[in-house]
């Protein structure tokens, strides 16, 4: 069974928690990457940077999930990592898109956006997937080519 490494701020500790008991029941392995408390004020980009790099030491092999108010932020702060293709899905077509049309590795919701129910569906539906050779592999391709560009540019 896939490895799971999930990770919030305290905007979202509620659905985190929710859903990695979720996970836990459907036996995936859910390794927690913080924040516990809704007084825990650490940024959510460090959060994401922690359950990034877990993804990146894994050699690719686990997934992430990041929640925070909105998504949008864990999402932006995800896809500055090498190989992370990360995207905010708070619907299931979303989520079925994030894998089979973009290989993606992390999905990011918002607990002021979504219920929890919703959540688990999705999330569920996601983990279900994988990302199979198609007529979407060449636009994946695409994306890590212009990634490694930039990184040459950058750094």
């Amino acid at each position: 069974m896939r490895k799971i490494v999930i990770g919030c701020d305290n905007a979202a500790v509620h659905l985190k928690d929710e859903l990695m008991k979720f996970m836990e029941q459907k036996g995936y392995t859910v390794e927690n990457m913080g924040c516990d408390s809704e007084k825990d004020d650490i940024y959510y980009p460090y959060i994401a940077k922690k359950v990034c790099q877990e993804i990146i030491d894994s050699g690719y092999e686990k997934r992430g999930v990041l929640i925070c108010g909105t998504g949008l932020g864990m999402a932006m702060t995800a896809n500055k990592f090498p190989g992370i293709r990360a995207g905010v899905c708070h619907d299931i077509f979303s989520a079925e898109r994030l894998i089979l049309s973009n290989d993606g590795n992390v999905l990011c919701m918002g607990e002021r956006v979504i219920g929890v129910e919703l959540a688990k569906c999705i999330l569920e539906r996601w983990l279900s997937l994988e990302f199979k050779d198609s007529p979407s592999t060449p636009k994946v391709d695409a994306i890590k080519e212009i990634e490694s560009e930039n990184r040459i540019k950058c750094g």
